[in-house]
């Protein structure tokens, strides 16, 4: 029986064709083009529906072209996380790093992502950071990935999946990761 597995998101996952890149896999690819962290909040009982045994989070870069806060951004991934780890208390999660874009947002999406790695254990769920394999030595996407410095092309779905293949048969072959989480302290 294979693993359900569910792809959450913007349209760079809507994009991925994951249902292609992970045959072995029962996959349900909830990307959605022009989503941010707002509207995947708003979608989080279909994740809950398909009952998975992992969840793939990616999403961000719509946050940070509405020229919304790394707080603010933090913020709602935290709470995806939170709530996912609620209803679904035994799934596995990982939580992708925000791609890079543009120049003018390097700094914003360096700060959103240092806080996603740090937040990332205490709801025990894993953090891939994409950064290395995407970013140009100015932090910018790189132009061998992609022609708009938004959207990526086929080799750059490639080298995503180059990282994310490994990192995602890794957490499937871990234990559930059981915990419960509230996110007001008591």
């Amino acid at each position: 029986m294979s693993s359900v597995v569910v792809f959450v998101g913007d349209g760079l996952s809507g994009g991925a064709r994951w249902e292609e890149r992970f045959p072995e896999l029962e996959v349900h690819n909830l990307g959605v083009n022009g989503d941010t962290t707002d509207e995947v909040l708003g979608r989080l009982d279909q994740v809950v529906e398909t009952d998975p045994d992992a969840v793939v989070l990616q999403v961000g870069t719509n946050d940070v072209g509405w020229n919304r806060s790394d707080e603010y951004i933090v913020r709602n991934i935290e709470t995806i996380l939170c709530t996912l780890r609620k209803r679904l208390p035994g799934v596995r999660v990982l939580v992708q790093s925000v791609p890079p874009r543009e120049k003018e947002f390097v700094h914003l999406i360096r700060s959103v992502n240092r806080h996603l790695r740090q937040f990332a254990p205490t709801v025990k769920a894993r953090y891939l950071d994409l950064w290395p394999t995407l970013a140009a030595e100015d932090g910018t996407l790189s132009t061998e990935w992609s022609a708009d410095h938004l959207h990526l092309t086929e080799a750059g779905y490639l080298v995503w999946l180059a990282e994310l293949r490994p990192a995602l048969a890794d957490l499937l072959e871990s234990p559930p990761q059981t915990m419960s989480v509230s996110r007001h302290p008591a």
